[in-house]
């Protein structure tokens, strides 16, 4: 039968197997064809490079795996244990790689599945609706079509609120991003020819020749270390986040501004959205993000934002001959004409470090002559980055070079509205009208960087200067007084910090890095933003600090709000800080408040985290109203759900009415990233939710809600904190159970940020980061600081008036906000498996521990129980069929990794336990000429025995593929 399909044909995997797999959902599901096609070119290569007997241990473990997914049978994960820990070293570390690299595999098959279901969808002109849960879809085109033919908007209405809308993307500084960079790169190329293999038109030369390649990028993957020897530097982040500006971001912002302008003349505009309309912007930690975080310095951040203009001018220096190619008309406005007579007659010499147009261009093409001018000006504009970056100083000056966007924009406006006037405005919007797209959103510093930095430390160079001036403590002062103080520092005219004013490290640190916010051109900069702001004495302090480093342009100051106390608090501190004319007169109509998902998370459990954030945020915009300012929100959301995280699209939409209007920052996590932006689909997808979501919210606000439901929220917010709080900081069992239970203690040795995973190297949960927190329990697939606390909540306000169940039921259906925030635990609890955490239990944790660990399980199970019944649901993703399924797909791969990793762990805290004893790199280990022990060889100076740290670090990673979140 010459139409078996792929999978048939290609097929090596025992059938067994075949009948683990989930079935299709739908005719264009090809999610288990793809996952096959790869799996199978990937046992292949497993067997060729380390032998058949690996091969079917590796078969072994997923058929055990999936047979205790089915049942849920404890015995088969104990029987995954026996054949796990009869591995030698190197077999161990060739066995977790597998698994880990089958799950990103996995990830890829699922990326090319929604890419491929949304062309088809695309082709029939079908809507996106079916996938009603967590994964709806904001489609541009779509979005228009309902404004206009449901909403009765008008299209000049939609148009004007669309191009007069931003939406800053901020890559933040401490990527969660767990897969290395040359990994990422074979990915994509994976990823393209499973694409590729699946177009209509394919010829079977062309078929062969794509899965050669796919076997080719698919061994090179498995062949390169999974594993970060060395902690990376701010520095490597910053090369990391903007490698994808350099891979997607670029070229698909001007691609996505074409699909805005073809989505607005379906709906009867019949004009572009201007090319200087801020649509979308991009902002960074990266190098500029101190909190907590000693190894981000002043030279850090002036390195970076060097880099960061080192980059942008060597992108547009790569476009601007392939213009000067295009524009080789002769007929141009006299203004043009003009400026090209001036500067041909300026142009003395050939230039011959140029490989085209290095010749005088002649002024009979006048575009090419104002071009190659523009094209000098990058050039210098790129050697002078480059300068100063490696040496600290240029000798090419300063007016020689681009210094502003304005001067960059000056002549390509010039070319454009000459082309314009001379009938060839189709040729003005082709690559011409795409680059001045890139010069406004990009402008010369390619993302602006934030600089974030504790409330404490301004503080400690404000006490440092009044005492040293002989005036009192500055910290010991009540706010009144530093306000006070403050504001008659603001209006007077002389200089504060004395010349001979001796600095501790520390506050030569905060100094240095105003400095060279001082230095660098403004436009480096985008925000300064205060952690643990709770007065507004903390935002005066970083206005005169700005003012005493003589920065020309002062950046403006947002205070971030992170705690559940804070949060409480801050609608008064902001309306305290509006109050003060000085600082009113200072912002322009204009602030910016930051909100923390992360800490707060943390700090009070999820549910109430989610409820106080949403509360804050609309009481904000009552004060900001009041005071005649318009506010921007700033969302600090992580990648995981635990930290904020979960889909863009939703999580805008169910923002409280009035707290976007058109202006929208948001954070872009580290493990977000590559699935935000690693690919062009992914990008061009990305760009279009935030933007469709961020119309739709100002255009279409979603419903407040009824007082009997916020009223509903607030008493179950005080049980839900309640119950959170009373586990994780008050019990006195619970740290220990944490330090066992999980592999926090070990997360450290993944090197996947810069950052130190603690605030202080001791202390309790509360000097933890939010990232290892969650990512400790994402680990063991139990997901505590999400669900906990919800189950507790909802039981009270149930048990209390039988009743409420239907209000519960009438706030799942009418109010976007209750219905996100359940569809986003569900689906972790969808990821969840408490038999797992069980597991984890029984080998780490000490016996008296047991009891406690089997009261938080029973929770978990009367958790789920209740968001099930408040949803209205059966099963778990009952309403997402493609959702489910694809978590079905990784379950069997994810399970051999947790057995692994809680064996591993068992073996590097317990030295005793297991009787195989594995010593230090033994001789007959350096001797072996098996290919699995080269990879033992990786590690020579662990300070456990042979292969237990790899093996451990790629459970870790492989997991947090599974789960597609790390924290």
């Amino acid at each position: 039968m010459a139409t078996r399909n792929l999978v048939e044909k290609l097929s090596s995997i025992d059938a067994h197997l075949r009948l683990l797999a989930p079935k299709k959902v739908s005719e264009d599901d090809k999610l288990v064809e793809y996952d096959a096609l790869l799996l199978d070119r990937f046992l292949d290569i497993l067997q060729a490079l380390h032998g058949e007997d690996l091969k079917e241990t590796v078969q072994e473990c997923y058929e055990l795996a999936a047979e205790y997914e089915r049942k849920f049978d404890q015995q088969k994960l104990d029987e995954l244990g026996n054949v796990l820990m009869n591995l030698d070293a190197g077999d161990s570390i060739v066995l977790a790689k597998s698994f880990s690299h089958m799950l990103n595999l996995a990830n890829l098959a699922e990326e090319v599945q929604i890419a491929y279901r949304r062309r088809i969808k695309k082709l029939k002109k079908g809507d996106f609706v079916d996938e009603n849960s967590a994964t709806t879809e904001s489609d541009l085109e779509e979005t228009l079509k309902r404004l206009v033919g449901d909403l009765n908007k008008s299209p000049a209405e939609v148009f004007d609120a669309l191009k007069s809308q931003t939406v800053d993307l901020v890559l933040t500084a401490h990527p969660t991003q767990s897969v290395r960079r040359p990994l990422l790169q074979k990915h994509g190329r994976i990823r393209n020819c499973l694409a590729q293999l699946n177009e209509k038109d394919i010829t079977p030369d062309d078929k062969q020749e794509l899965d050669e390649a796919l076997q080719r990028e698919i061994q090179a993957a498995f062949r390169t270390d999974e594993i970060r020897r060395t902690p990376p530097t701010p520095q490597d982040e910053m090369r990391a986040g903007m490698s994808y500006f350099h891979e997607t971001i670029w070229k698909g912002v001007p691609k996505f501004l074409r699909r805005v302008d073809t989505a607005l003349k379906n709906i009867g505009i019949n004009e572009r959205v201007p090319y200087n309309a801020p649509l979308i912007q991009f902002s960074s930690w990266m190098g500029g993000d101190r909190d907590g975080n000693p190894r981000v310095t002043p030279e850090v951040t002036r390195d970076v934002c060097l880099l960061a203009r080192l980059m942008a001018a060597n992108m547009y220096y790569s476009q601007i001959e392939d213009l000067m190619f295009e524009l080789s008309m002769w007929r141009c406005t006299e203004e043009l004409r003009q400026r090209s007579q001036e500067l041909h007659a300026s142009t003395k010499k050939d230039n011959k470090h140029y490989i085209e147009f290095w010749k005088k261009v002649p002024p009979s093409e006048p575009y090419r002559v104002v071009l190659g001018d523009v094209r000098d000006k990058l050039y210098n504009t790129r050697e002078r980055a480059r300068h100063l970056l490696s040496q600290g100083h240029s000798d090419i000056p300063e007016d020689a070079t681009f210094t502003n966007v304005e001067e960059f924009l000056e002549p390509l406006e010039l070319c454009y509205r000459s082309l314009c006037a001379c009938g060839d405005r189709t040729i003005a919007e082709g690559s011409l009208l795409d680059f001045l797209r890139q010069v406004s959103t990009f402008g010369l510093s390619l993302v602006r960087l934030d600089i974030r930095q504790e409330s404490d430390r301004h503080t400690d160079v404000l006490d440092a200067i009044t005492t040293y001036l002989g005036i009192g403590s500055y910290r010991e002062w009540s706010e009144e007084k530093r306000q006070e103080w403050l504001l008659s520092e603001l209006t007077g005219k002389r200089p504060l910090i004395p010349h001979d004013f001796p600095q501790t490290e520390e506050i030569k640190d905060v100094l240095d890095t105003l400095h060279v916010i001082a230095e660098l051109p403004s436009d480096n900069f985008g925000a300064y933003i205060i952690s643990m702001a709770t007065s507004p004495s903390d935002v005066l302090a970083v206005e005169l600090l700005q003012r005493e480093c003589h920065v020309k342009k002062p950046l403006r100051v947002v205070p971030l709000f992170e705690k559940l106390a804070d949060l409480e608090a801050a609608p008064a501190a902001v309306a305290r800080l509006f109050s003060i004319d000085w600082y009113i007169n200072r912002i322009n109509g204009k602030q910016e408040v930051m909100i923390g998902y992360s800490d707060s998370g943390k700090d009070a459990g999820r549910f109430s985290a989610a409820w106080q954030l949403y509360k804050s945020q609309a009481e904000l915009v009552k004060v900001a109203k009041e005071y005649g300012v318009k506010l921007t929100m700033f969302h600090g959301r992580g990648g995981t759900v635990g930290r904020g995280g979960g889909p863009t699209h939703l999580a805008i939409l169910s923002q409280p009415p009035d707290t976007i209007h058109g202006s929208l920052r948001v954070t872009v996590q580290g493990e977000v990233i590559e699935q935000s932006f690693g690919e062009e689909h992914l990008c061009f997808r990305t760009l279009q939710r935030f933007t469709a979501a961020t119309l739709e919210h100002g255009m279409h606000p979603p419903v407040s809600p009824k007082p009997e439901w916020a009223a509903l929220m607030d008493e179950m917010a005080v049980i839900a904190t309640e119950e959170y709080r009373s586990i994780v900081f008050k019990e006195p069992r619970f740290v220990e159970y944490f330090r066992l239970a999980t592999p926090e203690l070990e997360y450290g040795r993944m090197n996947i940020g810069s950052r130190p995973s603690k605030r202080k190297p001791s202390g309790g949960i509360e000097s933890l980061r939010a990232i290892p927190w969650i990512f400790a329990w994402t680990q063991t697939r139990f997901h505590l600081p999400v669900w906990l606390g919800f189950g507790a909540a909802f039981k009270h306000v149930i048990e209390k008036d039988v009743r409420n169940i239907h209000m519960l039921h009438e706030m799942y259906n009418g109010w976007p906000f209750f219905r996100v925030t359940l569809d986003l635990v569900e689906m972790v609890f969808a990821k969840g498996d408490p038999g797992i955490a069980a597991l984890y239990d029984k080998l780490l944790v000490s016996e008296d521990l047991w009891s406690f660990g089997e009261k938080l399980r029973a929770n978990y199970e009367e958790t789920k129980k209740l968001l099930l019944q408040v949803a209205g649901h059966k099963d778990l993703l009952e309403g997402d069929p493609y959702l489910k399924q694809r978590l079905r797909l990784r379950d069997a791969y994810i399970t051999t990794l947790n057995v692994l990793q809680a064996y591993t762990l068992k073996r590097i805290r317990d030295p005793n336990y297991h009787v195989q004893c594995r010593p230090h790199l033994s001789k007959e280990i350096m001797e072996s000429s098996k290919p699995a022990n080269e990879l033992v060889k990786l590690n020579p100076t662990s300070e456990y025995p042979p292969g237990l740290e790899d093996t451990l670090i790629l459970t870790m990673k492989g997991i947090a593929a599974g789960m597609q979140n790390t924290g």
